[in-house]
């Protein structure tokens, strides 16, 4: 039993887990061990180099001040035959030695676990995501300063090229604009790079006038042109943006206005819309705004022990519920994995961690997809006895068998992790999606968090606009299907994005085979 994804805009986001981004931290640890030692080596043979350079240098002044003279002597005339045969073979050898040998040997074994241009792309993409979700401006984000975090990561210059850079090349002129702003800005303020402000210059004044801002194009193309009289592009585009201004003033029968003088920031350009019809509800509510918990809704919130029905299993300890949510219907359960369940289903879920598959709903094939690039893994009840314990509490809990469940599917989300709103069960359109399980579709969703997240990170509700925040050892359940079998659209759901922290997580999805006693229809279609 595996996973099959159904919604065809979802995005998962790092490609490297967080815990792969941890291995690569010593990764980088050891490498600068090796380089130290390579330069070690390089610095002794250097050292020796010298000295023969020295010892000859001498040797050669005598020589040459009577060459005559010097070879009367025998010895000398030896020594010179000596020298030359024997000695400058074995300084040549010397400087043939290769110190750098075991640094690129021990890069040769590691690179294969290096992240790729995707990798990277990836991380700048992340950065993005993180930037417009939580509203965090470029200035905050090259400086390092995130919401109740204290940090001295920084991003220079080069980074913030690089960043713009991009989102250029994928036609993203917002993004481009504004961390080409943020690189420019730090070049005015003294700040040494290796890029040129005339390449900042070239790709803001183009991004700029990507997003329809002619004034403030033609004066960027402008100051690229004082820098750069003779750039290839720059005078080109200026007589271009001037003309089109010239015409765009005529037909509108406005008069010229300069462009603003205040600098651009978040907020000057509209952002681009895109595929998700509720993104803007979706990030508010990862912020923490326009959450719908009234007082009224809140009075109807309430917490108990559950024992399962009298299951022996709880009854000497019941499970903590507390409600989330009164329609749909949503639970916290609380402790109900411990630390040392948590650091097991980790240590069996890491080495498995892997680039996720996805079902196409259209062709049937399994097949890796730009839209999920995060790293999951399946555990089974057979490998340990922890899944074992894990599979029978969640079937205690809820009341619903899991022998038709999928597998426990446990998932890491680094800096920018991310799950956009979808739905977990099939939808009329795709009757086939669950046809080869023979289980039926998603009837429910039991949620396990296996950490705490410094911030963001929460799963939210667009729909009835809910908020449900991270906490170690909790359980949030939730049905995706009526009584009858019928989806409840209500619960789309998304995990926002990590904004700092690591995120774990592993899920059950418990499908409607083997629940005809257990949770039997009600007398309407909504029931």
């Amino acid at each position: 039993r595996r996973l099959w994804l159904l919604d065809m805009h979802i995005e998962i986001s790092l490609s490297l887990s967080a815990g792969q981004m941890t291995d690569l931290i010593y990764t980088e640890k050891e490498l600068v061990q090796s380089l130290k030692e390579y330069i070690k080596a390089e610095e002794s043979k250097l050292a020796a180099v010298k000295s023969w350079a020295n010892k000859l240098d001498v040797l050669t002044r005598v020589s040459t001040s009577d060459p005559e003279g010097y070879l009367a002597h025998p010895v000398n005339a030896y020594k010179l035959m000596k020298r030359l045969n024997t000695e400058w073979s074995e300084l040549e050898s010397l400087v043939l030695q290769d110190p750098s040998d075991g640094f690129i040997s021990n890069m040769s074994v590691h690179r294969q676990y290096f992240p790729d241009e995707e990798d990277e792309k990836g991380a700048a993409k992340a950065l993005m995501r993180l930037q417009d979700t939580y509203q965090l401006d470029s200035e905050s984000f090259s400086k390092g300063k995130l919401p109740g975090v204290h940090s001295s990561a920084f991003l220079t210059v080069d980074d913030c090229y690089d960043m713009g850079k991009t989102a250029y090349n994928d036609a993203d002129y917002y993004h481009a604009v504004l961390w080409m702003q943020q690189s420019l800005r730090q070049l005015d303020a003294g700040e040494e790079a290796v890029v040129s402000k005339a390449d900042v210059l070239d790709y803001l004044s183009y991004s700029v006038y990507q997003m329809g801002d002619l004034p403030r194009a033609i004066e960027l193309t402008r100051r690229l042109v004082a820098i750069d009289p003779s750039h290839q592009r720059a005078g080109g585009n200026l007589r271009y943006f001037e003309r089109l201004l010239s015409k765009q003033l005529i037909e509108l029968k406005q008069v010229y206005q300069p462009a603003s003088e205040e600098p651009i920031q978040l907020g000057t350009y509209a952002r681009p819309k895109d595929h998700l019809p509720e993104r803007e509800t979706y990030e508010a509510l990862c912020r923490g705004e326009g959450v719908k918990m009234t007082n009224a809704r809140r009075s109807r919130l309430f917490c108990r022990y559950r024992d399962g029905n009298r299951n022996p299993r709880l009854l000497l300890k019941p499970v903590k519920e507390e409600d989330e949510w009164d329609s749909p219907h949503i639970v916290r359960y609380l402790d109900v994995l411990s630390h040392e369940e948590i650091e097991k289903i980790k240590e069996l879920a890491k080495p498995r961690l892997a680039r996720a598959t996805v079902r196409d709903p259209k062709t049937g094939v399994l097949t890796t997809a730009n839209y999920r690039v995060s790293k999951s893994a399946w555990l089974e009840g057979e490998e340990d006895p922890v899944i074992a314990r894990v599979n029978q509490r969640i079937e205690d809990i809820t009341g619903l068998t899991v022998e038709t469940a999928e597998l426990l599917q446990v998932a890491n989300y680094g800096v920018g992790g991310q799950y956009e709103p979808h739905y977990d069960f099939s939808r009329k359109d795709e009757p086939d999606a669950f046809k080869r399980l023979g289980t039926g579709n998603r009837v429910a969703t039991f949620l396990n968090y296996m950490s705490d997240v410094e911030a963001g990170g929460a799963t939210v509700f667009p729909d009835f606009g809910a908020a449900i925040w991270p906490r170690k050892g909790t359980a949030v359940f939730w049905y995706n299907l009526f009584k009858s079998g019928e989806g409840d659209y209500r619960t789309r759901h998304a995990a926002c994005p990590v904004l700092v922290g690591s995120k774990w997580v592993s899920n059950k999805w418990i499908h409607e085979r083997g629940q005809e006693f257990l949770r039997p229809c009600g007398l309407t279609e909504v029931d």
